[in-house]
């Protein structure tokens, strides 16, 4: 493998579909988090919902998946162009927050889980337009 390219995996159009449902999941308890005021849980949901939403999108655009670092992901989804460059940028939004909602004793601010929240929002909704317009993960 070329110096600077990020490692990937195979991904086929049924773990797009996979990764998009977990994104969901993962957003709705984001949702729910930030409704009940709890900063850090809509924070750390929302991250997780935007690394599975963008696992869909590189499983559905190219049929492979980023191995390793989330910052390598957002290369990854660079490369693609087009939609992968869209979730790249959101993904990036969101990877910096990873760590202060994971394990920074700091608590998280009403802004920084609502961006989170926002950001998380815009890249389940990008990669549920691109697995639904692929049309190996239609039955």
């Amino acid at each position: 493998m070329p110096r600077g390219r990020a490692k990937t995996r195979t991904a086929t159009a049924a773990d797009a579909a996979a990764y998009l449902a977990k994104a969901r999941e993962f957003l709705r308890a984001a949702r729910d988090a930030l409704a009940l005021g709890n900063r850090t849980a809509a924070t750390g949901n929302a991250v997780h919902a935007g690394i599975s939403a963008s696992d869909a999108v590189a499983a559905a655009l190219v049929g492979a998946v980023s191995q390793g670092e989330h910052a390598d992901a957002a290369g990854h989804l660079e490369g693609i162009g087009g939609d992968g460059r869209v979730a790249a940028r959101q993904l990036r939004q969101l990877l910096p927050l990873k760590h202060k909602a994971e394990y920074d004793p700091t608590p998280m601010t009403e802004a920084e889980a609502r961006r989170a929240v926002t950001a998380a929002e815009r890249l389940v909704t990008l990669a549920a337009r691109v697995v639904r317009s692929d049309p190996s993960t239609r039955a």
